[in-house]
């Protein structure tokens, strides 16, 4: 007896946008961490915070009820200890059963638990199967020593047609770890470690012109060819092929995280003498006000807590050898890392900061993992997974100048990583922010957490009626 069958594409794979937007208006399950499209740590949505689900017998039929759900077709895996990487915050789900026609995983059976109970190590993960979009045969890298790098080269319609289509490069101008982590993914190599603007050494195509220009990505494009880009005529000031965008790929990605209680408790507000200060004028830490008036100012000093998780180690970029400064006596791999701003509480800045040239390392590493990373005597940068980076309060560009600020109630925000140089496999949990009061002497900071990702929509709007930022973009 013939059977019909009715398929409907998901919202990720649907032209419809009126579909793709009432799906995420209404989010409750998302995936995180993973390198392709439709695998991940699976985390939910319960009283408007983010929370991951316990491995404890984790099976195929929980894993296809998530997959359905996020639009995408049966499960391929379901993943136990914490493949995925380890999540943050509260583990809402455990002994998840289902019977794989549920609608939701929120139908299914499960148990609510305590932190005796399951711990992120134990984070449940999928893959997904998901239909065959045929993407990566319009791009390919060329030129690299292995697979995972390469200049890359994509397969454009031939003067706006797309029956006859050719082989070209992209211009290097403005690529950065957004547009690589795209590249990466449409071609199966996993995460991103490097966007590269320069590919001399990698010249072994015949290709030599520039078809893609202008290219930028948001870094969750299934194609490179879904990013922005221009479209009338190629814009590129350097068109010679050393200029050609590349990328460097990795099968496992690192995570970068914040940690709260060294910006809340130790915060506290201090005076200094401008000779005291030697390299804050020299980095930018200082505002106008401040410069040649004897005093600097008031500046609210904190700590920064940097712990590298998941299953790959964070690195830089490659240092520059001009990048050496003696007042730190190491090289620096990137002019700033982390932005430290206040803002009022409908979201204004009225008084900003930023670590620059900061230097990642190993300070303190967990019970069992050597330290590998050190930066004194020029040594290599990074943080190898189980350690952390320590940014003392005492260190220079540890804090913000708010001479000019006024007495009042503020909102805190630390943003590591804002221009995207050190890849990760995930951004959204690299802001933190936290409620202070200033009194023109003091100052208080309490109630920090991880901005635009740890909780829904709704509840980061509650935040002092101001909604934070998403994705690493201040808006």
């Amino acid at each position: 007896m013939p059977v019909v069958v009715s398929c409907v594409p998901g919202p990720l794979f649907s032209h419809n946008t009126s579909q793709r937007k009432k799906i995420q208006a209404e989010p409750r399950v998302r995936l995180k961490g993973g390198a392709k499209l439709g695998e991940g740590r699976v985390e939910v949505l319960k009283n408007s915070e983010w929370g991951t689900v316990c491995d404890d017998r984790w099976d195929l039929l929980a894993a296809s009820v998530v997959c359905r759900q996020l639009g995408f077709g049966s499960a391929k895996e379901a993943l136990t200890g914490a493949r995925m990487g380890q999540g943050m915050g509260p583990i809402h789900m455990n002994e998840v059963q289902c019977s794989g026609y549920e609608k939701s995983i929120w139908n299914c059976q499960f148990k609510n638990i305590t932190e005796e109970d399951c711990q992120h190590p134990e984070d449940a993960a999928i893959r997904c199967n998901i239909p065959y979009m045929g993407f990566e045969s319009s791009i390919r890298l060329s030129g690299g020593r292995t697979r995972f790098e390469g200049r890359v080269e994509v397969l454009v319609g031939l003067d706006g047609n797309e029956r006859q289509k050719k082989w070209g490069l992209i211009c290097g101008e403005g690529w950065g770890t957004m547009e690589a982590m795209v590249v990466c993914r449409q071609l199966g190599l996993g995460y991103a470690n490097h966007g590269l603007q320069e590919t001399w050494y990698w010249d072994a195509s015949n290709l030599t012109e520039m078809v893609l220009s202008g290219v930028k990505c948001n870094g969750d494009e299934m194609s490179i060819h879904h990013c922005q880009h221009h479209t009338e005529s190629i814009n590129c000031k350097r068109t010679g092929t050393r200029f050609a965008a590349g990328v460097i790929c990795s099968e496992r990605g690192g995570v970068m995280l914040l940690r709260l209680s060294q910006i809340s408790p130790p915060t506290y507000v201090e005076r200094r003498r401008d000779s005291q200060l030697s390299p804050s004028p020299r980095e930018s830490c200082l505002t106008h006000t401040s410069l040649g008036g004897g005093w600097q100012g008031h500046d609210p000093r904190f700590g920064n807590y940097l712990y590298s998780c998941k299953r790959k180690m964070t690195r830089p970029p490659p240092i520059k050898r001009s990048s050496f400064t003696n007042t730190s006596t190491h090289y620096h791999s990137m002019d700033i890392f982390t932005h430290y701003d206040v803002l009022t509480l409908n979201g204004t800045k009225v008084a900003e900061g930023h670590k620059a040239s900061f230097c990642l390392e190993d300070t303190e590493c967990q019970e069992g993992v050597s330290k590998r990373y050190e930066c004194a005597n020029f040594g290599e940068q990074g943080i190898t997974v189980g350690c952390w980076d320590l940014y003392r309060h005492d260190i220079d560009c540890q804090w913000i100048d708010i001479t000019d600020v006024k007495p009042g109630n503020y909102i805190l925000q630390v943003v590591i990583n804002p221009n995207y140089e050190v890849a990760e496999s995930d951004f959204t949990n690299n802001g933190m922010k936290c409620n202070c009061k200033y009194d023109g002497h003091r100052i208080w900071v309490h109630n920090c957490h991880i901005a635009g990702d740890a909780f829904s929509e709704e509840a980061e709007k509650k935040f002092e009626q101001y909604p934070g930022q998403l994705n690493n973009q201040i808006q």
